[in-house]
């Protein structure tokens, strides 16, 4: 098994018996299996791995595939190691934020890659781990990094971004309303030296929005947390190099596949998607000029979420969506 950085546990008491349920596993198996099967040496991406979920399967199900797996927390990477040992001649496991798609082809000394997936956002793993600090249902330090050799932490921003810094990241990350309330009660928090855990910042949302708004949406503090772990992690800025970077490595006949879950992701994916796949002919003409045709197609026409049972079996699956490209030319 190919490593670029060693894998490392650190502190975390981790274990490859971690419970954890793939997101729309079936429908990934139907829809990426077409483009694997027709190839005699397919290569899958998988570039969330995470608890390698998905993977296992995947390799389970192809006695010829070879997965490179990216994940940028050492933790999962570590987990993922164990529960896919018994395929180690066939993994190549890399430590790489998801947009370094390129290097991650140059480990494995290929060019192109028959399938990808991609099951965005913070891992369950993650979440359950009250020291990492996503949760904001537990108190826990003010972290937020998915990789813990990261500088840039919760605790970093919250403590030195101005009023404005906070209050744009809120409303641009957490689609918050009240973004600027919330972020001027942090700058008094801190200035009071009461803004040191999850749970100090928990209360301080809470008390920053009204109480009619507070009885919808769920926990009050959902968006100013999704917000800072997007800063701290710069996912959206990844994501829009990450999607473009993975259509260029799809061989004809490949395809790639996007589980987003909440709608930032979604419309990135969906806005590049919506662009690759639209002829360069000028519209209104009546015929398609030469070398004009799109490289791609859209296989579902808009997003998709997870069917009615798994959403039941699965909370984590109720706000995700999935969409699916598949390269024609090259």
């Amino acid at each position: 098994m190919k490593e670029i950085k060693e894998i490392r546990k650190g502190g975390e008491q981790m274990s490859a018996e971690v419970a954890h349920i793939p997101v729309a596993l079936t429908r990934c198996l139907d829809l990426l299996t077409p483009a694997i099967a027709n190839s005699s040496k397919p290569y899958l991406i998988d570039a969330t791995l995470g608890l390698a979920g998905h993977a296992k399967v995947f390799l389970e199900k192809f006695s010829n595939l070879h997965l490179i797996g990216i994940d940028r927390d050492p933790s999962a990477l570590a987990v993922a190691k164990e529960q896919l040992l018994a395929f180690a001649e066939r993994t190549t496991l890399l430590h790489l934020t998801y947009d370094q798609i390129n290097q991650a082809l140059a480990a494995a000394g290929i060019n192109e890659v028959d399938a990808i997936l991609f099951d965005l956002g913070v891992s369950s793993m993650q979440l359950d781990l009250s020291q990492r600090g996503f949760s904001y249902s537990k108190d826990a330090p003010l972290d937020m990094r998915m990789d813990q050799s990261a500088p840039l932490t919760a605790k970093v921003i919250l403590d030195t971004y101005s009023h404005g810094q906070l209050a744009k990241i809120i409303q641009n990350y957490g689609e918050e309303k009240f973004a600027s309330k919330i972020a001027e009660n942090i700058i008094k928090a801190r200035s009071l030296g009461e803004l040191n855990t999850t749970k100090d910042l928990a209360e301080i949302v809470k008390g920053s929005i009204p109480a009619p708004a507070r009885r919808t949406g769920g926990n009050p503090a959902k968006r100013t947390f999704q917000a800072l772990r997007i800063e701290v992690n710069q996912e959206l800025t990844i994501l829009e190099q990450a999607i473009p970077a993975a259509l260029a490595a799809l061989k004809v006949g490949g395809r790639l596949v996007v589980m987003s879950y909440q709608s930032l992701e979604d419309r990135i994916v969906k806005n590049i998607f919506n662009q690759v796949v639209k002829s360069k002919t000028p519209r209104g003409l009546p015929v398609e000029l030469p070398d004009s045709a799109a490289n791609y197609r859209l296989l579902i026409s808009s997003s998709e979420a997870a069917n009615e049972a798994e959403q039941i079996s699965n909370p984590r699956s109720q706000s995700m969506r999935l969409r699916v490209i598949e390269r024609v030319a090259a």
